[in-house]
């Protein structure tokens, strides 16, 4: 019983990093614009499925495609805010952006199910498929790699947002858009800024994805719950609190994994979901955390 709540707990750390990386995106839209991205998992899938493309076209290993698709997605990310976003009605955002990204996450669908048909897709590394043994604890290296490129993203992150004149603009932003605006920053261009960083790590994040798990045009709609559950239970707009929530959520996954079953691990996104909204609605590291970053 002690080797598998240890199995579990290492597995679960290991997904929580990326799940970490994989709503940290979701956490910056609605932190700077208030935004509900509800297309950002098809966004995720459509980096895996490019990251697909040049594995199977080229050969070479899928992280050698990310200088490629970070650039290509953080311009996308700019150009959806200022073509799409930025036209919405500032007084009902948060639903309009909601049916907006929905209606965005179903055209990437139908223009993946088009281009690459409903059949199942994945990127198949030989180093990916070896494990890790110690102390009887077996770490997968897909999950390894996983874990690396999220915390490496996800440090990279931090630091433009605490180090970098546009991370200092970006959190002035979040903190209070009016008075950011009132002391000189052009709190729209930071927007679409945030936006592109946004989808950049989505870029990152699908790579990942690409390489640990099977895919298909559909698979966004099995990520969003899970990606929301992370983003309430962390605080809304808060980076920081998304990180905790989700290495919190990916332990209790794991354990509930290896010691009941997948269906009892996937509802456990959701009963934590629902205690949060019953109990804490602003989430459990939102407060000081959700005003930082």
């Amino acid at each position: 019983m002690v080797s598998l709540l240890l199995q579990g707990l290492a597995l679960g750390v290991l997904t929580g990093g990326l799940y970490a990386l994989l709503a940290s995106g979701l956490s910056l839209y609605f932190g700077v614009m208030r935004v509900v991205m509800v297309a950002h998992p098809a966004f995720l899938f459509l980096a895996a499925y490019l990251t697909y493309t040049v594995h199977t076209t080229l050969g070479v290993d899928p992280f050698l495609a990310l200088p490629l698709t970070v650039p290509l997605f953080f311009a996308l990310g700019v150009a959806v805010q200022r073509l799409l976003i930025a036209r919405l009605a500032p007084d009902n955002l948060a639903m309009m952006s909601v049916l907006l990204t929905f209606g965005i996450a179903l055209t990437i669908e139908g223009l993946l199910g088009t281009f690459y048909t409903g059949s199942y897709k994945s990127v198949s590394m030989e180093y990916a498929t070896r494990s890790l043994s110690l102390g009887g604890v077996h770490l997968p290296y897909d999950k390894i790699i996983a874990f690396a490129v999220a915390g490496l993203t996800l440090a990279v992150l931090f630091a433009v947002l605490v180090k970098s004149r546009f991370g200092q603009a970006l959190r002035a932003t979040i903190q209070h858009r009016e008075a950011a605006r009132l002391v000189g920053i052009r709190t729209e261009r930071v927007a679409g800024y945030g936006f592109g960083v946004g989808l950049a790590t989505a870029a990152v994040g699908g790579t990942v994805l690409a390489l640990i798990t099977p895919f298909f045009p559909a698979s966004h709609w099995v990520w969003i719950g899970k990606l929301m559950a992370i983003i309430v239970v962390g605080g809304l707009g808060s980076v920081v609190g998304a990180a905790l929530a989700a290495v919190l959520l990916g332990v209790v996954e794991g354990v509930v994994l290896v010691t009941v079953d997948a269906t009892w691990a996937t509802m456990m996104f959701y009963v934590f979901l629902f205690l949060t909204l019953l109990a804490r609605p602003q989430g459990f590291f939102g407060g000081r955390l959700a005003h930082r970053f």
